[in-house]
């Protein structure tokens, strides 16, 4: 019945060390765009991508999540763009932890925002070809960690990912990038 009991034998406590802000960008220089889909969010270029992150990085916020949108004319079946040292995602991350090097930034590392088919995975003839796309998702977790991603998180849900990538960053001395699958 009393503040100070809820207080005492609470199981947890929630503060701005737990905070992950997802934060969108998109191509071009001073574009705010909103998302339909989620009122009152928007997409970013970079330029003011920087801006909002400062603004994370003020209130205390120790990691941002950043997301693509991808132009549809770069996505592919193959999904060649998600493993481009110089796509958006990278070049958001480079210029981020040039001027914000103190902020945590955690990339997504699925195939859907660049596969042309739009899934997760490889696709041909009706399947998804889960052993054919791990490479694929490793060297994607590869860029975005020598960008300067500090945690890769895989949200694609194919069967040995972690493996594959946490195996290709340690080979490639990325053994300090985190994992974290947020999958559910």
């Amino acid at each position: 019945k009393s503040a100070w009991i809820r207080r005492l034998v609470a199981e947890s406590n929630l503060s701005v060390d737990d905070l992950i802000w997802p934060i969108f960008v998109c191509e071009g220089s001073n574009e705010r765009q909103g998302i339909d889909s989620m009122p009152g969010v928007y997409r970013y270029s970079v330029d003011l991508l920087l801006e909002e992150i400062s603004k994370a990085h003020e209130l205390g916020i120790p990691l941002v999540a950043i997301f693509p949108q991808i132009d549809e004319k770069l996505k592919t079946p193959d999904s060649r763009e998600a493993v481009n040292p110089d796509n958006l995602l990278c070049r958001a991350v480079r210029e981020v932890k040039r001027q914000i090097p103190e902020i945590g930034i955690m990339c997504d590392v699925a195939l859907d925002p660049y596969n042309a088919d739009g899934h997760d995975g490889l696709f041909r003839d009706g399947i998804i070809l889960n052993d054919e796309t791990l490479p694929l998702l490793a060297t994607q977790a590869l860029v975005q960690a020598e960008a300067g991603c500090d945690i890769i998180g895989p949200s694609d849900m194919m069967d040995g990912r972690v493996g594959i990538i946490r195996e290709r960053l340690d080979k490639e001395n990325y053994s300090d990038v985190n994992i974290i699958s947020y999958a559910a």
